[in-house]
């Protein structure tokens, strides 16, 4: 059966476009763009296959469908914005098999102008098509909340903008079929830039909270509970909550462009969370100095190593750096994730404790790092010898938080 759309990129945007779409009986292929893929259980899988959907390694196969969307991952570059290597290569193999009347669009996170200044061109001379005569081409924002099983796709708005309003209407046309609601911007800057407000808001008020938990804990305020009465008030505030950094996919992007202005408030945000892990590590070593403890040679364990709750997804965790200047110091790191079966630190495996309980009772400090559903937290603040909470999730005064 041809299929009627290639996702090029099978990864945390991809993916998760892929799945919607054969939910919705479209027959698709899927392209990968590079070793990095999202994660499927073997259940989901066959379901996936049953429904029509075809993995392919075949380049020509992208010439056989009427809607073509790139979702290459753009990981954080060498100048702290998103590399575009990955989505150069996805445009040229798409690009050397591009048919006319195709739709193309582009969903990764990109700066704006990226759709029309660095992949039209990869496009169009690599087929000989004319972008907005001969085929179609749009930017939609990525809207995917790993692991949130509250949000689908069919009901959240997909933003589109095109070249033309031509190409705006022809990618509306297929994103209609997904989910119940699709916003027109005026064009392809104006939706990469939603793309990048959206990211950016994330990254300021989670860093607004971050450095509003290491001011709280210097006055010897309980956060949680300013955090708790605050999101009654109904208007002008909306709830973030620290944590001992950021990870995840979304790149913030304090550049408007390489080389470009910058946006003073973005890089600040992004200084405040890229320090949180190394607060973290002093919060670490000051709790085992109060309980006559160094932190060399103590038994660290850090509980859940994901960027994300009940997610196998390891991909900008600031658990990495943390167990790193964790073993600088000379403690003895150990970690529980139920998602993560084996775990390194710059090619050096770290221990992974079997039973949770008796690595919490062993260790001289446990660290929650994720809150993973499976987390008994009143029974691991029972059984720790010290636990240090960094996301407010254990029972008020059974650890120290953050």
């Amino acid at each position: 059966m041809p299929a009627d759309l290639a996702v090029i990129g099978l990864g945390p945007y991809g993916l998760p476009l892929a799945q919607a779409a054969v939910a919705a009986g479209i027959p698709t292929i899927g392209y990968r763009t590079g070793p990095e893929a999202g994660s499927l259980s073997p259940a989901e899988l066959r379901r996936m296959l049953s429904g029509g959907f075809r993995p392919t390694t075949d380049p020509a196969e992208l010439g056989r469908v009427r809607t073509a969307v790139i979702c290459a991952p753009t990981p954080r570059g060498a100048d702290g914005g998103p590399d575009l290597s990955q989505l150069e290569a996805a445009a040229r193999t798409l690009a050397a098999h591009l048919r006319p009347h195709t739709t193309v669009i582009l969903e990764s996170p990109v700066y704006p102008g990226t759709t029309e200044e660095f992949l039209r061109p990869l496009l169009e001379e690599g087929s000989g098509l004319r972008a907005g005569r001969d085929f179609h081409l749009a930017y939609s924002p990525s809207r995917v909340d790993p692991g949130n099983r509250d949000v689908t796709p069919a009901t959240t708005p997909k933003v589109i903008g095109g070249l033309t309003p031509a190409c705006t209407e022809s990618a509306a046309a297929f994103h209609g079929r997904l989910t119940d609601k699709v916003v027109r911007a005026r064009g392809l800057r104006e939706a990469e830039t939603v793309q990048l407000l959206e990211t950016n808001y994330r990254h300021v008020n989670i860093a607004l909270v971050n450095e509003m938990a290491v001011l709280c804990n210097d006055l010897g305020v309980d956060l949680w509970d300013v955090i708790r009465c605050a999101e009654t008030k109904p208007f002008g505030f909306q709830a973030f909550r620290p944590g001992p950094g950021v990870g995840g996919h979304s790149v913030p992007q304090d550049m408007t462009a390489p080389g470009g202005r910058g946006l003073r408030m973005v890089e600040l945000a992004r200084q405040v969370n890229d320090r949180m892990p190394g607060y973290v590590i002093q919060r670490a070593a000051t709790l085992l100095n109060e309980h006559g403890k160094s932190a060399r040679g103590a038994r660290v364990l850090l509980l859940g190593v994901t960027y994300k709750p009940d997610l196998a997804d390891l991909q900008g965790t600031p658990a990495r750096e943390i167990a790193l200047r964790l073993r600088e110091l000379g403690a003895a790191v150990s970690y529980h994730d139920p998602y993560i079966p084996s775990w390194s630190v710059l090619d050096h495996p770290v221990p992974r404790a079997d039973s949770l309980y008796e690595a919490a009772a062993d260790a001289d400090l446990t660290i929650l790092l994720q809150q993973h559903r499976t987390y008994d937290l009143q029974g691991l603040s029972v059984k720790a010898q010290l636990l240090l909470d960094t996301r407010g999730a254990a029972p008020a005064g059974a650890a120290h938080r953050l």
